[in-house]
């Protein structure tokens, strides 16, 4: 894992850090890395077949094209060519 230095970092920033870590019972470390993490990372991350749905909807797509497109990837291949 990396390791950071936060140099410079004035008093009272440095209280309230200690305080928020305890009203939520960490570490002023664990809550520094809480807070970093939270800031970086989005809290829900975006689903790929929420996004595919949601594009669906928005260009139009309609049960009856799914079930074209169901209907043609249920059928079986065509028997390659014999060259005898």
């Amino acid at each position: 894992m990396a390791m950071l230095t936060v140099r410079n970092l004035p008093d009272d920033v440095h209280r309230a850090l200690r305080v928020r870590a305890a009203q939520h019972g960490h570490s002023t470390e664990a809550e520094v890395r809480a807070i970093l993490s939270n800031a970086v990372k989005p809290e829900t991350r975006l689903l790929m077949g929420d996004a595919l749905a949601a594009l669906g909807r928005e260009i139009g797509v309609t049960d009856e094209d799914i079930d074209i497109l169901t209907q043609a990837r249920d059928k079986l291949p065509a028997d390659p060519l014999r060259l005898e």
